[in-house]
């Protein structure tokens, strides 16, 4: 109980410092002044979030290979290269892979992206809603009207030889209520690891 206690304590503490300290660094941490502006695969799908966040990175390798990388994130799967150690805290049962695992990657529409156990009932998994092979995949979970809405979208575009720029844009039209607030607080930060994670396992290669 006394465990339980410091990760609730952990995560409320999260909760109220992320905002105050580096919400808005956070929220469009990479990305330039036209890529802030620029209509992503899947902006149509939450028009008016009431919370957005853009971020970008360069990684040094070719677009096919981070594609294979993207294309196997989730529970169950490839986890999100983020620090399984955080996430097991509260039970995802995540384990990221360090290779690309060629049975994972025939993603289609409407395959899912979980982020705990198929057992678990939170939160919802991500389900595939748009795919262009080697350029974008949307995620989305919940949907219009429902206490949790939100859209997570990755683009890749080549950046010179070898080279690929990542955008990945989350949007939510979540409900007011402190979990949905504290589970968007706790879920952005995973995020924003997890393009460092793949760009590092994608620059070492991990065949």
């Amino acid at each position: 109980m006394q465990a339980v206690a410091l990760i609730v304590g952990a995560v409320l503490a999260i909760a109220v410092a992320y905002p105050l300290a580096i919400l808005r660094w956070h929220r469009r941490w990479g990305p330039s002044d036209a890529e802030l502006r620029q209509a992503l695969p899947g902006d149509e799908r939450m028009p008016h979030p009431k919370m957005a966040s853009t971020r970008a990175i360069t990684i040094r390798a070719p677009v096919s290979e981070v594609w294979a990388w993207l294309v196997q994130i989730g529970q169950g799967r490839s986890g999100f290269y983020s620090y399984d150690w955080l996430e097991n805290l509260v039970g995802c049962n995540i384990h990221s892979a360090d290779h690309i695992v060629p049975e994972l990657q025939g993603l289609k529409v409407g395959d899912r992206a979980r982020m705990m156990p198929e057992s678990s009932p939170m939160p919802p998994p991500w389900n595939v809603v748009a795919l262009e092979p080697g350029r974008a995949l949307v995620l989305e979970n919940g949907g219009p009207g429902g206490p949790a809405h939100s859209t997570w979208a990755f683009v890749l575009q080549e950046a010179g030889p070898g080279s690929t720029r990542l955008i990945a844009r989350s949007r939510t039209d979540y409900q007011p209520g402190l979990m949905n607030a504290i589970l968007w607080r706790t879920v952005e930060p995973v995020s924003f690891i997890m393009l460092h994670g793949m760009r590092r396992r994608a620059e070492a290669g991990g065949h």
